[in-house]
């Protein structure tokens, strides 16, 4: 009898965690949990991730999905992390600045969509405008190759400096520079400093995002830059992720009508892509 009632025991338990097994199965058939349902984005503190908090997170939540942000504040971190896997996506960047890094750390990362841009712009704590150069004006600018060569370009523009001959101007550097037109001298710095940088500098060229994110306006800016195409801000993924469903939830959302709802009423000066005109 002890041994029929030790099997009959272990058969029920067998039975109970069966049904456990079906109805956990049913409820997650029924909630359409298929899959992993978390998206984690990086993105540089500022505009690009107040876009993803503002306008893409609700939608993406409305999928179904559980949405984390990760903010950076330089311009390595966002791709390695993204490389690494521990990104599904980064919103930080140009697809110039893309190539390039992917190339120079042999990352497998790629472009996948052009997001809303705020454009480089000059500022300025002590002079009002562009025509108060005094000699020895100290101007900051981004030091990563890339911004920095869309800073060279502008003060060239401006007639400030004078470029190499025929060079490429999206690889222009300091090296490049063949005359001072104004007596000015240039300090590179880390992008993220540049606001900062404004209580002793004489102007400051800022990438938009961290512009805004230290509580400048892009109305402020004494110039800001006629942004190419190529400049625009993109969403990056593993070049292995760029057909997969989460991309693709990404992408839409991005292209919904209520993120350019978002986009008109709280981004107001950003360079729209073609999808958001």
């Amino acid at each position: 009898m002890k041994v029929k009632s030790f099997i009959l025991t272990w058969v029920f338990v067998i039975l109970a965690g069966l049904l456990a097994a079906c109805g956990g199965g049913d409820k997650a058939a029924s909630s359409g949990q298929t899959g992993t349902k978390e998206i984690t984005i990086g993105a540089t503190a500022g505009p690009y991730s107040d876009q993803i908090k503002k306008g893409i997170q609700p939608i993406l939540e409305k999928k179904g999905y559980t949405v984390k942000v990760v903010e950076f504040n330089d311009y390595v971190q966002p791709n390695n992390a993204l490389a690494e896997g521990s990104l599904n996506a980064n919103v930080f960047q140009h697809v110039v600045y893309l190539n390039k890094f992917a190339k120079d750390h042999n990352l497998q990362i790629t472009n996948v969509l052009q997001v809303p841009t705020a454009p480089l712009g000059v500022y300025s704590n002590k002079h009002k405008s562009l025509d108060e150069v005094p000699a020895g004006a100290t101007v900051t600018l981004p030091n990563d190759p890339t911004n920095q060569a869309r800073a060279l370009g502008m003060l060239e523009k401006f007639g400030w400096i004078k470029l190499k001959a025929g060079i490429d101007p999206t690889k222009a550097s300091e090296k490049d520079v063949t005359q001072y037109v104004k007596n000015i001298q240039l300090k590179p710095l880390e992008a993220a400093q540049l606001p900062r940088s404004l209580a002793d500098a004489d102007y400051a060229f800022v990438n938009g995002n961290f512009a805004i994110a230290s509580g400048l306006k892009l109305t402020e800016a004494l110039q800001l830059e006629q942004l190419p195409e190529k400049y625009m801000n993109i969403v990056a993924v593993k070049t292995a992720d760029k057909d997969i469903q989460i991309t693709k939830d990404i992408i839409e959302a991005y292209k919904s009508p209520e993120f350019k709802a978002v986009v008109e009423k709280d981004f107001q000066g950003f360079q729209k892509p073609e999808y958001l005109k």
